[in-house]
């Protein structure tokens, strides 16, 4: 009996060493591209950048970044997962170190760009051993829900540990850490191998061509999507130059796969409705799922929190969303699709609602239920979603896996890039309408506008002795208060927004569940319903 209990034993033992050589792998990556952009008003500092400025880093680092992972596939098929594992952790770990040679904010951005490319077989690496832990049977269910779900623990952790590692060294201090994460993870490539899989000569000259475009292509969207909201999309000549670029390259993209006989991605069934629906639910999705990231800790930051006061506001997210990911992993089967994504726009919508009534007094003890919720929910809906559409591409056979990657890739970097835009742009016009309509509402031969000046200047009754001066220092303050009340009034919108856009998904999601119930019983009106 011990004998047969060994091996099993031994089984259980490696799934675990594969499940947690994921999650560094997972959590490597993660840090490495949260820690600078959740700290670019702490950094920039150090940096001797401004704030627009210091968001290049985000930028350099979503540019390469971005497209990367499509050409990843046919590299790792035709020479092979062990090469390709070992020779990605070698060149993450070499961008890593490369961070200790920062000194401005040139260095830096070349640093991040160079990290966008080391990062992205990273994610690739921690799919795969998150895969190779399970049998075949629970791969494209509970090995990708958890997959899935340790993409989402980065970001909160990255807060949770800031703090401390800007206080050891800003950017060094940050980077620090990403570096010995790397080091750990090199010795678990090299320990825990991968099963490997037959090599094939899939990559064709016309690839790397088509690759490039590609790249070019997605960089500059990405570029637009990180910079446009800072130096406003009309205003800056260069950012509808880069759209331009995109348009003539992701074009040219098109014309060229649309006339091989084996395209690096399939054009045609990209555009098939099966497809075309499954890039649109990610992509709302993200769009939601911004909430989170581009509104509640922007939202933050208005009120002046430190990471520190949101410190147990992050544990709730962290907790939740590994809460949302097993529970996910549990309903992970045949026919709950429907159910569980109900359930996760459910509670996305009921989450950003609960956030859209915050007031200058609102404090993180007042969001711990409602991000809880969005945290859960963000973890509940994709793995569902991608277990479908990488189905529908194994259905059409192992060349069609790299357009689906193509499409997963696309909605949830750029859609999340998106998301932070749209979501931006909305706070800083809906900020605009707010402030007008309040300072309409300012009238000095108001008494109790002159009562506000009169409380608001007080406290510089001491310092300033001239009256005309200490009004004018009341107006002032007075001017600061109406513009923080119109940002908030402006993130109320925001997240009344997600939630208006997570319940109309919701409600297009049940009249397709109530569709697929009538077909059921009346199979004559499943043309007419979906027509």
């Amino acid at each position: 009996m011990n004998a047969v209990a060994a091996p099993g034993s031994m089984r259980l033992g490696k799934s675990a060493l594969y499940i947690a050589g994921s999650a560094l792998l997972f959590l490597t990556q993660g840090l490495g591209m949260n820690l600078a952009s959740a700290n670019l008003a702490q950094v920039q500092g150090s940096l001797s950048a401004t704030s627009v400025e210091a968001a290049w880093l985000a930028a350099a680092y979503m540019a390469p970044n971005v497209s990367l992972s499509a050409a990843l596939v046919k590299i790792r098929a035709q020479y092979g997962l062990r090469r390709f594992a070992e020779i990605g952790i070698v060149g993450f770990v070499i961008a890593s170190l490369m961070n200790v040679f920062v000194s401005d904010l040139h260095s830096a951005v070349v640093v991040r760009f160079i990290s966008g490319i080391a990062a992205a077989p990273m994610s690739t690496l921690g799919f795969l051993y998150m895969l190779e832990a399970f049998p075949p049977a629970r791969k494209l269910t509970v090995a990708l829900a958890l997959a899935l779900t340790c993409t989402t623990l980065a970001a909160p952790i990255t807060r949770l540990i800031s703090p401390e590692l800007i206080e050891i060294g800003q950017w060094h201090g940050l980077y620090t850490l990403e570096m010995a994460l790397a080091l750990i993870a090199l010795p678990i490539i090299y320990l825990l191998p991968l099963t490997p899989v037959p090599h094939a000569k899939v990559i064709q000259r016309a690839d790397i061509l088509s690759y490039l475009l590609l790249a070019v292509g997605f960089g500059c969207v990405a570029v637009v999507l990180v910079m446009g909201r800072l130096y406003w999309w009309f205003e800056a000549p260069w950012l509808g130059m880069l759209l331009a670029l995109s348009v003539v390259t992701l074009t040219a993209v098109v014309l060229i796969e649309l006339n091989r006989e084996q395209p690096l991605i399939d054009i045609r069934w990209l555009a098939s409705r099966e497809i075309v629906h499954f890039a649109a639910v990610l992509l709302i999705f993200r769009l939601v799922a911004s909430e989170q990231s581009a509104i509640a800790t922007n939202f933050y930051q208005l009120l002046g929190l430190q990471y520190d006061q949101l410190a147990t506001l992050y544990w709730i997210i962290l907790a939740s969303s590994l809460g949302g990911g097993l529970l996910c992993a549990a309903l992970m089967k045949p026919g709950h699709a429907d159910a569980v994504h109900v359930l996760a726009l459910g509670m996305l919508a009921a989450g950003a609602y609960m956030d859209s009534h915050a007031t200058s007094l609102t404090r993180p003890e007042q969001m711990y239920v409602s991000q809880a919720l969005v945290a859960a929910g963000t973890a509940l809906f994709l793995p569902p979603a991608m277990a479908r559409g990488f189905t529908a591409a194994l259905a059409k056979g192992p060349s069609y896996i790299l357009s689906f990657i193509v499409v997963f890739l696309f909605t949830q970097s750029i859609g999340g890039l998106m998301g932070s835009a749209a979501f931006g742009t909305f706070v800083t016009l809906r900020e605009k309408f707010h402030a007008n309509i309040l300072a309409e509402q300012i009238v000095l031969s108001n008494p109790l506008v002159a009562q506000r000046i009169g409380q608001l200047s007080g406290a510089y009754a001491k310092a300033i002795v001239d009256r005309a001066l200490l009004n004018g220092e009341g107006v002032a303050l007075l001017g600061q208060t109406i513009t923080r009340e119109a940002n908030i009034l402006a993130y109320n919108d925001a997240f009344l927004l997600a939630a208006i856009i997570a319940l109309f998904a919701l409600a297009v999601l049940l009249i397709q569940i109530a569709v697929k119930q009538l077909a059921r019983h009346d199979p004559d009106i499943v043309p007419a319903a979906t027509s």
